[in-house]
């Protein structure tokens, strides 16, 4: 059964901000012979890793908003300052997502498929706004 994570964004002031750091490990990434995936690398590995495989995502909160996600390609073992860690490559692409308020949290969160934002797509929901019109009716909780 399917399964997403949501994970705070730490330093990301908006979707582009996000965005342009992802393009920056992307580009890293294929500079060392890499794939062109983002990663992110994270102690704990996670134990559904099967359900994330089947279609799962990360959900990035910022500013106490969830707002956009990665799909997840891959959930690979690798070291960070010598410990075992997991590796979680995702598809580069953006996508962005119905604001949806979250508290401050440690590490990821299972997600589960039920409670997971809907993709913002199309007119009538916002997608066209500008993104700074966005972010000051979610500051607003207009949205």
């Amino acid at each position: 059964m399917t399964v997403h994570l949501q994970k705070l964004s730490v330093g990301s002031e908006s979707i582009q901000t996000l965005a342009d750091w992802q393009d920056h490990v992307v580009a890293r990434r294929q500079q060392q012979g890499l794939s062109a995936h983002h990663v992110h690398v994270t102690r704990m590995f996670p134990k559904r890793k099967e359900d994330l495989l089947e279609g799962g995502s990360i959900y990035w909160v910022i500013k106490g908003n969830i707002l956009c996600r990665n799909r997840i390609v891959a959930l690979d073992e690798t070291t960070k300052n010598g410990h075992r860690a997991c590796a979680i490559l995702m598809d580069p692409e953006l996508i962005p997502v119905l604001p949806v308020p979250r508290r401050a949290f440690q590490g990821w969160r299972y997600l589960q498929v039920g409670d997971a934002p809907a993709d913002l797509t199309g007119a009538e929901n916002g997608a066209d706004l500008p993104a700074a019109f966005r972010a000051k009716l979610i500051q607003l909780g207009a949205w």
